[in-house]
């Protein structure tokens, strides 16, 4: 009970909400409020399913005569009912099921979209927050030897100019730390939408960027939309074997009944009546349909090359995602395991020999600069080795079930 009071509490007492990486794509997919009207779409599908398949309902006739001087009294009843002499009410309930399957894939399509948009959301904002707590160490550091030179200059021992080239150098760090948190607000602005937030709720990403393994070769045929693309052709050529099926039209086959009444000389009623049978074929003289079946045969073969260009383009965006990761994981290693190493030793170097008056202040700054910007180059390495990364997952579908 108090756990649930906790949630429920949790807005009023302004408790941002908090979500991991892995938590993302479950969260996009029930609480999205654009996948909440394209399940809608399934539905309407199931729907057009229902009244599909089915004959056409039987018509009642009913006529009345009055007696005349040359015929009697009838009244005349009859029923009718039509029926197909080829397949098209079982190609009529086929059609409707691949329309049906195809929903539920165009409905898994937007998942897999719209949850790569939020994952690649989610990792740049974690890159974002690594950069920020970089730039924060930087700043620390700038505003530690920016006291040390004015405490110097104060003495007399340094230039009140390497003062003043400290200060700016924090401040520069500082400016570039706003920045950072300007664009932080701007991702979670468009992340908020996508996790059914809204706009005043806080929201925070925990954790961190996992670690750089490239995934396994997924096959990218499982795809949600290459799927769609061929349960579309499979539907377009039902269609064109359903408009086939229309050049013969409907047999319409009835029984009906009469009775007639005719009054004699005598002051009689004569009553008589009788039972039939009719069945009325049509004959297909003018219109075999031709015109309906050629655009139905055209749409099938066009589905058919459109299947086909998607898959080389899946598999061309896959290829291309996953050779980007790798590119991504060897720069980001390069950097923190042989370059890095150098720069930091070569600038604890020069900051000590900077205190001791060896070198002057602008060799400093400029092997932080270089430290600042081979760690920041490594920040951007493993963020695009994610995305990349997501990209390929996206791209082979691997993240949805």
């Amino acid at each position: 009970m108090s756990r649930l009071l906790f949630f429920l509490l949790m807005p009023s007492l302004g408790i941002a909400a908090e979500f991991s990486l892995p938590a993302i794509a479950t969260r996009v997919r029930v609480h999205h409020p654009m996948l909440k009207a394209a399940r809608l779409t399934i539905e309407e599908a199931r729907g057009r399913q229902l009244g599909a398949g089915r004959l056409a309902n039987p018509t009642l006739e009913s006529n009345f005569q009055n007696e005349s001087r040359v015929s009697p009294r009838t009244l005349v009843f009859g029923i009718d009912q039509s029926f197909p002499l080829t397949k098209r009410l079982s190609l009529e309930k086929q059609l409707t099921s691949q329309l049906v399957t195809a929903a539920e894939l165009e409905v898994r399509d937007v998942e897999r979209r719209f949850i790569a948009e939020a994952r690649a959301h989610a990792v740049k904002i974690l890159a974002l927050e690594k950069q920020r707590a970089l730039r924060q160490q930087q700043t620390d550091l700038a505003h530690k030897l920016s006291s040390f030179a004015k405490s110097r200059a104060e003495k007399g021992e340094l230039s009140p100019l390497d003062a003043s080239q400290a200060q700016v150098d924090a401040q520069r760090l500082l400016l570039e730390g706003r920045r950072l948190e300007s664009e932080l607000v701007s991702l979670l602005g468009m992340l908020k939408p996508m996790l059914g937030l809204a706009p005043g709720e806080s929201c925070v990403i925990s954790g961190d960027l996992p670690a750089l393994v490239m995934p396994g070769i997924s096959p990218w045929q499982q795809r949600a939309d290459y799927q769609m693309a061929r349960t579309k052709t499979q539907a377009a050529q039902t269609d064109a074997a359903l408009a086939k099926s229309k050049r013969v039209q409907d047999v319409s086959a009835g029984f009906f009944s009469a009775q007639e009444m005719q009054d004699q000389a005598n002051g009689q009623r004569e009553r008589t009546g009788y039972v039939g049978f009719r069945i009325s074929i049509p004959l297909p003289f003018w219109n075999r349909n031709e015109g309906e079946i050629a655009e139905k045969s055209a749409t099938a073969e066009r589905h058919r090359l459109e299947a086909e260009a998607l898959g080389k383009q899946i598999a061309s965006e896959a290829d291309t995602a996953r050779r980007e990761m790798q590119a991504n994981a060897d720069l980001s290693r390069e950097t923190r395991h042989k370059l890095l190493p150098l720069v930091l030793e070569q600038t604890q170097k020069l900051e000590k020999a900077y205190e001791d008056g060896q070198v002057d202040l602008l060799s400093v700054l400029r092997a932080r600069e270089q430290r600042l910007q081979l760690e920041s180059a490594a920040l951007d390495a493993e963020r695009d080795f994610h995305l990349a990364r997501i990209r390929y997952e996206a791209a082979t579908g691997a993240y949805l079930p």
